[in-house]
């Protein structure tokens, strides 16, 4: 296939075969759908009547279906109704700026970053996010400084990211967004000249959501959850909910192993407990196995779909490393740490330009001193949390709940200086 070829791949629609309408019955009770679609005009003129663009790859058919009939109550649990369309709510107008079709995995970008903001709003908060998981998250003083805090977080996965906004962009957030390349923003309003900026970017997707300011709303709300597996069978559960929102559902990190009683000696300080509740919220947009570090309202590495507690906990200590060295290249140099390797390589660079990086990089140990560490379950062995503690982590949330918590409360009590920790009572796996 030739080059030209490939590129005409990413960029064609591919149509689908699923039918405009689609109904799924619970016994007695029925849940009506309806595909979504949207007639863009294309670069040349013309106008297509189309929904998703194409799956997750481009020889995929997809399709989005809104609710719009129906209420379902299985058991105590009443699940949403019609009439709280999100992503599966956008029309035409909604797109401010579309160059293409949406595909699937910018639609399910925005609806992941949805679902971390949905504990966030209230408060100026991004979220930006590369193959459905977050990769910076911040609160701010103001948008910018959110946006701005997240983006510097890992500027290496931002790029070709999609963006999710809890207040109206304003000019100096907008003159920030248009200096990266991304895929897609999604903000509730777009104050006046903002989209002109933005639209200088013109294959960036622009989306106003109007409802992202009534979010908090949508933390009540439980829908069904579907994962088909590959003999057509289907496993449904219902969607997860956030439960630790405040201070007063965290509990004391204590147990009784043999007869002796473990306790945690030192409890959180006040911006400790803001960056668990602010961590434990974009846990819950994290693929399991996972751990993060946060600090001072925004992630410093994000440790995804691992499959040992230990071993991804590592990880997110590796990607906080290697963010932290790239930001320090871009902010003394301009230019990502990658290019400046590669510069090194070709006899374009003084070698000790990487040096000093990766020495200053080793000597702050990443940005992760003074962060809380965040696990979306248990730890099995005191091993995990013992990666954090080394690294300077100051706090721990956990779910707590293992056999070996004494494990993991010791290695709190016996950190010098003395690590923090509290327990959720709650795991937060998503797959």
């Amino acid at each position: 296939m030739a080059a030209q070829d490939l590129k005409k791949m990413y960029t064609t629609i591919l149509g689908d075969s699923f039918p405009m309408e689609m109904t799924i019955s619970y016994g007695d009770q029925k849940l009506v759908y309806r595909k979504r679609t949207w007639n863009i005009k294309m670069e040349d003129g013309s106008s297509e009547e189309r929904g998703v663009r194409y799956g997750e790859n481009p020889d995929q058919e997809a399709a989005l279906y809104e609710l719009v009939n129906g209420n379902l109550v299985l058991g105590s649990c009443s699940f949403i109704v019609p009439g709280n369309g999100l992503v599966s709510g956008i029309t035409v107008e909604d797109m401010l700026q579309v160059g293409k079709h949406p595909g699937k995995i910018n639609l399910t970008d925005v609806d992941n970053g949805l679902n971390i903001l949905k504990y966030l709003v209230g408060r100026p908060a991004a979220v930006i996010l590369k193959h459905n998981n977050p990769c910076g998250a911040a609160c701010g003083d103001t948008l910018a400084d959110a946006f701005n805090k997240a983006n510097r977080a890992d500027r290496i996965a931002a790029f070709g990211g999609a963006v999710v906004l809890s207040q109206a962009i304003d000019k100096q957030t907008a003159e920030l967004l248009s200096q990266n390349y991304l895929e897609v923003v999604c903000a509730p309003e777009f104050e006046e000249g903002t989209l002109d900026i933005l639209k200088a970017r013109k294959n960036l997707r622009v989306i106003k959501m109007a409802r992202i300011d009534r979010l908090a709303e949508f933390e009540k709300y439980r829908f069904v959850d579907f994962k088909s597996l590959i003999d057509g069978g289907i496993i449904v559960q219902q969607s997860a909910v956030n439960s630790i929102r405040h201070e007063k559902d965290l509990k004391d990190a204590a147990t009784t192993y043999k007869g002796k009683e473990y306790r945690c000696e030192r409890q959180p300080t006040p911006q400790e407990i803001d960056d668990m509740l602010f961590g434990w919220a974009v846990e819950h947009g994290v693929t399991s196995n996972s751990v993060i570090y946060v600090k001072d309202g925004c992630t410093v590495g994000i440790g995804t779909g691992e499959q040992d507690r230990v071993g991804v906990a590592e990880i997110a200590v590796h990607k906080a490393y290697v963010k932290y060295a790239d930001i320090l290249c871009f902010d003394k140099y301009g230019i990502p740490y990658a290019d400046m390797a590669l510069e090194i390589d070709h006899g374009k660079r003084d070698k000790a330009d990487k040096e000093a990086i990766d020495a200053q990089t080793k000597e702050d140990r990443g940005g992760l001193p003074g962060s809380v560490m965040i696990s979306d379950a248990f730890f099995p062995f005191r091993d995990g949390a013992d990666v954090g503690i080394r690294q300077g982590a100051s706090a721990i949330l956990q779910a707590g709940g293992s056999a070996r918590d004494f494990e993991t409360i010791e290695a709190c009590n016996e950190a010098k200086p003395q690590v923090a920790m509290k327990y959720t009572g709650q795991r937060s796996f998503k797959h």
